[in-house]
């Protein structure tokens, strides 16, 4: 199998460097400074076990490479950008075979595509492209700040990467692709409802928006917020019959296998939300995290104001371009 890792940010150029670093074939796509740095002086890539760079094939659209039946798409893009990558890649040919032509099919027809991402959006909007989607519940720390360069500071694996044919089931494409992670210093479990896996992360997730408009929740007041922030969630879910793996469950399938490490005076600055306002992207993921609370809240009417704020906070400091973190004491009290 050859894995092209759409997105190669924190978790893509985790998921890529791992398993090129382990002798399997991978491609990596970026663009603009970040495909640059990428091409000229490859992954730098960052672990408990020291830097390295490797020199892993990119490409910045779909129209530079040949797809090949043996291909798995990983997309590791944030959820507002789904549609539009897999617009791109869906009506890709895949070649008939080694050196054939192209002609055997599509990539939405013919390629595994799957969803390494938070939320749990991304996998509908994909099956409405793709036959066959995957989900990936993903537990790994890890960093983009700098074009280029990604850091991943889980030992003694990097990560758990759970995964399981969307909306439920398993296949040998699954087993496949699970085999090759655990090679790759990850955990990777097939599981037959990883669905149930993804809406329970979500209960860390609400988190996110918070951390990145007012800094590490700690303290009284931020952790009070969390806790709202959670327990409105708790309450779509029931109201919704959806099922999920608790805190307590998710805690305990991970035990001790994917502890932070020190990287070289590194120090992780916060998660995936909070990287993007450092990183200026101009956009954020909270729409799909926060904004999913609200959407079931608003389906099964379940009051969410927590919630609402904090997806409102959250587009607002990407779209200008506010600090992380800089959310005052006062405007937190009004959160509150």
């Amino acid at each position: 199998m050859r894995y092209i890792i759409i997105g190669a940010g924190a978790i893509g150029g985790t998921i890529g460097g791992r398993l090129y670093e382990n002798g399997f074939e991978v491609v990596l796509v970026a663009r603009g400074a970040h495909a640059a740095a990428l091409r000229t002086g490859g992954l730098r890539f960052s672990t408990p076990e020291g830097v390295r760079a490797l020199p892993i094939p990119t490409v910045t659209s779909p129209g530079e490479i040949e797809l090949r039946p043996d291909d798995v798409l990983v997309l590791a893009v944030k959820t507002q950008h789904t549609e539009g990558v897999l617009a791109e890649w869906a009506p890709r040919p895949v070649a008939t075979g080694e050196g054939g032509p192209a002609g055997g099919g599509t990539a939405a027809e013919l390629l595994p595509v799957l969803c390494a991402q938070n939320g749990v959006e991304n996998e509908r909007i994909a099956l409405r492209r793709f036959r066959h989607v995957y989900g990936v519940y993903v537990w790994m720390p890890t960093s983009h700040l700098e074009p280029g360069r990604v850091s991943a500071s889980g030992a003694p694996l990097s990560g758990i990467l759970r995964l399981g044919r969307y909306p439920h089931g398993s296949d040998d494409t699954a087993r496949r692709i699970a085999a090759d992670l655990e090679k790759s210093v990850f955990a990777a479990p097939v599981s037959e409802d990883v669905m149930r896996w993804k809406y329970g992360k979500l209960l860390g997730n609400v988190g996110n928006a918070l951390e990145a408009v007012a800094g590490p929740v700690t303290g009284e007041r931020r952790i009070a917020l969390y806790q709202r922030a959670r327990q409105e969630y708790e309450a779509v879910l029931q109201a919704a019959g959806i099922p999920y793996a608790t805190v307590e469950e998710q805690a305990a399938d991970r035990g001790e296998r994917v502890e932070l490490q020190p990287l070289g005076g590194e120090g992780r600055v916060g998660g995936s939300s909070t990287q993007s306002l450092i990183r200026g992207s101009g956009s954020i993921e909270t729409d799909y995290l926060n904004g999913e609370v609200v959407l079931l809240g608003r389906l099964h009417g379940v009051p969410t104001p927590v919630n609402e704020a904090l997806q409102r906070l959250a587009d607002e400091f990407a779209r200008t371009g506010r600090p992380p973190g800089s959310l005052s004491e006062e405007e937190l009290a009004a959160l509150g």
